[in-house]
C-alpha cells in the first residue's frame, strides 16, 4: 500500500504538471514531500511501535494514511497537494516500520525469516510496478486523482483484517526522542531543498549554499544528540555490525537509483513515445514480471548460495540494466532500448531486495527491533529523496529547443546518474557485506 501509492504518482506526473502548472523541479516535490517526511519521521514511528505496541500504531497509521490519500486526490492547488503528500508521509512513517517489525518479531533468523523477507521484498517490488499500471489506467480512464482515492477502501479493508489477524506486541517503557526526530527531518529536508535550488539557481547561489550548510549542521547535531540520548531513535550500536552498515549504505544508493528510474522513465515513454498513462504503466511489465518470478525463488536460492552472493548478483544485474537504459535518446526503440534493459533491472531487484533487507535487520536485539526496522526504511526514503534531488538537478542542466528532446536528454542524464549510484552500491556490497559475512562464517567454524 505504501510503495504502490508512491509509484502511482509517476505515471500521473505529466497530467499533474499540466493540470496544476508545476515546473520540472517543482514536480519533484510531489515525491520529495512524501519521502522526506516519511524518511525523517520513520525513526520516531518505529519508536512509537516499541512504546505503544506495533499492532496499535499500525492501525492508527492506516487511518492517517488513508485520510491523507483522500486529501491528495481532492487537493485544489499545488501547495495543498504537496502538504497532503507530506501528511501521507507521516502515516507511512509509522505504518512501514510497524509492518516490518511485526514480521521480524514473528519469524526467527534463518530459513523462516528468509522466506518472510522474500515475500516482503516480492510484494514491495510488485507494489512499485503495479502502482505504475494502476496509476496509468485510472489516469487514462478517470483522472490522476482517482488512484489516491483507491487507498480509502483499501485502508478500511486492512483495518478490518489487522484487527482480526494481527497479534499485539508487548509495550516497552520509555519515551520519544523528539529532538532527534526533528533534527533528522529538518536536516535532510534542508539538504534536499538546497540540491533542488541548485537546479534552478546554480550550486554557488546563496539559496543553494545556505540550506546545504544548515542541513549539514543539523545532521551533525542529530548525531551528537543521539550519542547522549538515554533512549535514542537511532541507537548507534546498530552500526557496530559491518554487514548492517553495508546494508544501510547499499539500500540508500540502490533505492535512490531506482526512484530515479521510475520518475524519469515514466515521463520518457509518455513524452517521447506519446503513450497514454495506462500504456506507460504497462511499459514496466517486463520488469514487474521478472522481478516477481525471481523474488519468490529467493528463499530456495538462499539455501544453496550465500546471501551476499545473491545480493551482489542482484545489484550487478540492476547496474548492467541501468547502464543499458541510460543510453536512450529521442529515437530509442522501446523493445531493445527500454524493455530489454528493464528485464535485467527487474531480475536484479527481484534478487537484491530480500537479502538487502535481511542484512539490515539480522542480529538486532529484540529491544531494538523497532529502531532497526525504522532505520532500514529511513535509509530507503532519505536515499530516495536525496538521489532524486541530485538526479533532477543533473537533468535540469540539459536543455534543447524541443520538449520531447528535452525530456529524452534529461532522462538519459538522470539514468546515467542512477547507473553511477548502482555502481557505488556494488562497491558497498563487495567491500562491506561480502567480507563481513565470510568473517562471521569463519568464526562460527
Amino acid at each position: 500500500m505504501v510503495i504502490l501509492d508512491n509509484s502511482i504518482v509517476f505515471t500521473g506526473l505529466p497530467q499533474i504538471r499540466s493540470d496544476m502548472g508545476f515546473s520540472e523541479t517543482g514536480l519533484s516535490w510531489i515525491t520529495n514531500a512524501y519521502v522526506l517526511v516519511f524518511g525523517g519521521l520513520l525513526l520516531l514511528g518505529a519508536r512509537a511501535g516499541d512504546l505503544f505496541g506495533h499492532r496499535r500504531v499500525f492501525l492508527f497509521s492506516l487511518v492517517v494514511f488513508s485520510l491523507a490519500s483522500f486529501l491528495v486526490g481532492a487537493a485544489p492547488s499545488q501547495w495543498c497537494l504537496i502538504g497532503a503528500r507530506a501528511l501521507q508521509g507521516v502515516g507511512a512513517a509509522v505504518l512501514a516500520p510497524s509492518a516490518l517489525s511485526l514480521l521480524t518479531r514473528s519469524f526467527t533468523e534463518g530459513r523462516a525469516r528468509n522466506r518472510a523477507m522474500a515475500a516482503y521484498g516480492a510484494v514491495a517490488g510488485l507494489g512499485a510496478a503495479f502502482g505504475l499500471v494502476v496509476g496509468g489506467l485510472v489516469a487514462d480512464l478517470i483522472s490522476w486523482r482517482a488512484g489516491f482515492f483507491l487507498n480509502v477502501p483499501v485502508g478500511i479493508a486492512m483495518v478490518v483484517l489487522a484487527v482480526r489477524f494481527l497479534p499485539e506486541t508487548e509495550r516497552q517503557d520509555g519515551r520519544f526522542d523528539i529532538a532527534g526526530a526533528l533534527l533528522a527531518t529538518a536536516g535532510s529536508t534542508a539538504v534536499v531543498f538546497g540540491i533542488v535550488n541548485a537546479a534552478d539557481l546554480g550550486w554557488t547561489a546563496p539559496a543553494t549554499l545556505m540550506p546545504l550548510m544548515a542541513g549539514a549542521g543539523l545532521l551533525g547535531a542529530f548525531v551528537a544528540v543521539e550519542r547522549r540520548a538515554v533512549q535514542p531513535i537511532v541507537p548507534l550500536r546498530l552500526f557496530a555490525s559491518r554487514e548492517r552498515s553495508g546494508a544501510y549504505l547499499t539500500r540508500m544508493l540502490y533505492m535512490g537509483a531506482m526512484i530515479g528510474f521510475f520518475f524519469f522513465t515514466a515521463q520518457y515513454v509518455q513524452s517521447v513515445y506519446h503513450w497514454t498513462p495506462s500504456q506507460a504503466g504497462l511499459a514496466f511489465l517486463p520488469m514487474t514480471l521478472v522481478n516477481f518470478v525471481l523474488a519468490v525463488q529467493v528463499p530456495r536460492l538462499l539455501e544453496r548460495v550465500s546471501r551476499p552472493k545473491v545480493l551482489l548478483t542482484g545489484v550487478c544485474l540492476t547496474t548492467a540494466g541501468m547502464v543499458w537504459l541510460s543510453r536512450l535518446d529521442l529515437h530509442t526503440p522501446y523493445l531493445t532500448g527500454v524493455a530489454l534493459p528493464m528485464v535485467l533491472i527487474g531480475a536484479g531487484q527481484g534478487l537484491a531486495l530480500a537479502p538487502m533487507t535481511s542484512s539490515g535487520v539480522d542480529g538486532v536485539a529484540p529491544a531494538d527491533a523497532g529502531a532497526g526496522s525504522g532505520l532500514v526504511n529511513t535509509v530507503h526514503q532519505i536515499g530516495s529523496a536525496l538521489s532524486l534531488s541530485i538526479l533532477t538537478a543533473a537533468a535540469a542542466t540539459v536543455s534543447t529547443d524541443d520538449e520531447a528532446a528535452d525530456i529524452a536528454a534529461r532522462s538519459g542524464a538522470a539514468l546515467t546518474g542512477s547507473a553511477v549510484l548502482l555502481a557505488l552500491a556494488v562497491l558497498a556490497v563487495g567491500i562491506l557485506i561480502v567480507p563481513s559475512r565470510a568473517t562471521r562464517n569463519e568464526r562460527s567454524l
